[in-house]
């Protein structure tokens, strides 16, 4: 069956037209340039290499700045898309009683303060905690039959 590549989204021709593709860029002519033969020169080779490692850190820079132009308002359109659909679905939501909602706004940040516990005592607690296991442990009351 034969379709419009234009409209078939996951085609070049269709993101091309909508904006979705860099379509005028020197760095991409670069590309179509192929089967030229050409004399083996060791400088032109080595020239060509670093001029196309040139080419693809200004290509993907390039694609980096096209997309963040891009999507520089999208999570403005998100939050507005998400903020329609809790309007819009509201009546699904569970409800919050009167005195959640208060304790909710009168509840404030609890502040965890750091103890500081001197080492060598850590260690003695470590310490005691092995010679307990070691002395009353579970050998002294199984009986062997």
């Amino acid at each position: 069956m034969k379709r419009n590549p234009r409209k078939l989204k996951w085609t070049k021709a269709f993101r091309k037209s909508v904006g979705k593709e860099m379509t005028v860029d020197t760095t991409l002519q670069f590309a179509a340039r192929r089967n030229i033969p050409v004399r083996y020169d060791r400088n032109l080779v080595s020239a060509t290499l670093k001029a196309m490692q040139r080419v693809s850190e200004i290509r993907a820079r390039r694609e980096r700045v096209f997309f963040k132009n891009r999507m520089a308002g999208n999570k403005e359109r998100v939050r507005a898309r998400n903020r329609k659909l809790v309007a819009e679905n509201e009546h699904l939501l569970p409800r919050q009683r009167a005195s959640e909602t208060m304790a909710a706004e009168m509840e404030e940040p609890l502040e965890v303060e750091a103890m500081e516990v001197p080492v060598q005592k850590v260690k003695e607690k470590k310490r005691v905690k092995q010679r307990m296991k070691v002395g009353g442990g579970m050998e002294d009351n199984m009986d062997v039959d």
